[in-house]
């Protein structure tokens, strides 16, 4: 059964960080490019950064240079460093195998 579990939201306020963590297990995680999306209220769901197997890395140009996706292939563990938060980056994020495997979500909300 494969399960993708992300962790690491919550409340911080502008210009804080916050790195979200997705636990993927019974997937082939090391041989996969993943990503992270987002949903904003309102919104349709985003595409924010994606990794491929071998490390290369692709951001939405609202988050370059502020956000950071890497990989743990050892603990099958996907990360979003996310810094200098803004509060248009609240979202519900949600990390996937770009194809049929997505996680809950895990709410992101930047506030004062």
């Amino acid at each position: 059964q494969v399960q993708l579990v992300e962790s690491g939201g919550g409340l911080v306020q502008p210009g804080g960080s916050l790195r979200l963590s997705c636990a993927v297990s019974g997937y082939s995680f090391s041989v996969s490019a993943m990503g992270w999306y987002r949903q904003a209220p309102g919104k349709q769901r985003e595409w924010v950064a994606q990794i491929s197997r071998g490390g290369t890395t692709y951001y939405v140009d609202s988050v370059k240079g502020r956000f950071t996706i890497s990989r743990d292939n050892a603990n099958n563990t996907l990360y979003l460093q996310m810094n200098s938060l803004k509060p248009e980056d609240t979202a519900v994020y949600y990390c996937t195998n770009l194809g049929s495997y997505w996680g809950q979500g895990t709410q992101v909300t930047v506030s004062s």
